[in-house]
């Protein structure tokens, strides 16, 4: 049987392969630094897992509602409010199977086939990926280090074809780590709507921030649509759970989708996320962050002095975007030389896009400071 054409077009997640090498050498007994996982190294939180805990030991363990726990839905809403002074109604909130649940439902109602979106290059990949798999057409808005590795509206408008259905933004961004203030978000999404356009803003690595708060783009416009997580600042990656703000308008089509594509999400991770929004949680998480800052503190300057360029430092998520021709032609040879001789696996700028993808690579900074620093040895050695 053939396979479907549009496969061609989805890459694999390159650095899957790394890792799975890297695996393979630890396992032969050799000793790893991991700047490649783009993964909080700390355990879920203990209010977290107690919630969850306590749940499980009633026993009742059965589908949600499709759109969530409306507990879940209304603490999300008070969360919006006491972060950001934002008033979102929790009827505009859907509880998700992870961030990239929510980016296929959002996409699912918006997208036809032939319809352009707009991405910047870089960008996290699965995004170009799901609108290929929903018969979009991803178009690539190349980016760099001069406007913060994000687009202007007037790269938009330039890029604006009568195909072009919409914008996909993040902030803060993978792979870069920069973000979108208040008033480029607010001119993206005038730009946008003027032209009847959809804006997707992801904001998954909002709390993660250094130095500055993050604005969210629900400030701007009840038309955007919003995808956030539990993955990152909150640290329950394996948990699987997300969330989507949508103009309210779209929830019906939305609910529609998610009763079909996985029917309802995880009841075990939605009860244990109740227990996210609490004081406690929050000082752990609080704590933690300041922790990531400290660490970007030591990889930053580290991967400066060996000759790496940062064009537009980090001030969210856990990574750095670095320039690497200085030190060698391909990014992808390099990292894989890197993770041979000195033990060091980095993501190569092939996942990213195809904006120069060979000059750059991505450091996260998801591991303890001593790992980061002894990463940082090795790689002086070997150049």
């Amino acid at each position: 049987m053939k396979i479907a054409s549009r496969m061609a077009q989805i890459a694999p997640f390159h650095v899957m392969e790394l890792m799975a090498r890297a695996q393979a050498l630890e396992a032969a007994g050799r000793s790893i630094i991991h700047f490649e996982v783009g993964e909080p190294d700390f355990a879920t939180a203990p209010p977290i897992l107690d919630a969850a805990q306590r749940f499980l030991s009633g026993g009742h363990v059965h589908y949600t509602a499709a759109l969530g726990l409306t507990e879940l839905r209304e603490a999300i809403s008070t969360h919006y409010s006491r972060r950001h002074g934002i008033d979102i109604s929790p009827q505009r909130i859907v509880i998700t199977a992870g961030a990239s649940g929510a980016l296929l439902l959002a996409l699912g109602v918006l997208v036809n086939p032939g319809d352009e979106w707009l991405l910047p290059d870089p960008g996290y990949p699965c995004n170009r990926h799901f609108v290929r798999l929903l018969e979009g057409q991803p178009v690539s808005l190349a980016v760099n280090g001069d406007t913060n590795f994000q687009p202007t509206a007037t790269q938009v408008e330039k890029s604006w074809s009568v195909r072009t259905k919409g914008l996909l933004v993040a902030s803060p961004a993978n792979p870069t780590g920069t973000m979108l203030d208040s008033q480029t978000i607010a001119s993206l999404a005038d730009t946008v709507a003027r032209r009847d356009g959809a804006l997707l803003v992801d904001e998954i690595y909002h709390g993660l921030t250094y130095g500055v708060d993050a604005f969210s783009a629900l400030a701007i416009s009840d038309e955007v649509f919003v995808i956030n997580s539990f993955s990152k600042y909150f640290g329950m990656t394996g948990w699987r759970l997300g969330w989507l703000v949508a103009p309210e308008r779209h929830v019906r089509e939305i609910e529609k989708l998610a009763q079909n594509l996985y029917i309802a999400p995880s009841t075990v991770a939605q009860h244990a996320a109740l227990a996210a929004f609490e004081p406690e949680t929050t000082a752990i998480l609080e704590a933690r962050r300041e922790e990531f800052a400290r660490r970007r503190d030591v990889l930053l300057p580290g991967l400066k002095k060996l000759g790496f360029q940062v064009t537009a430092e980090p001030q969210g998520a856990f990574y750095i975007y670095a320039e690497s021709s200085a030190l060698a032609t391909d990014s992808t040879l390099f990292a894989q030389h890197l993770l041979t001789a000195a033990g060091v696996a980095s993501t190569p700028g092939l996942d990213f896009g195809i904006n120069a993808p060979q000059t750059h690579m991505r450091f996260a900074y998801a591991i303890e400071r001593d790992r980061i620093e002894e990463g940082l040895a090795r790689i002086a050695a070997v150049l």
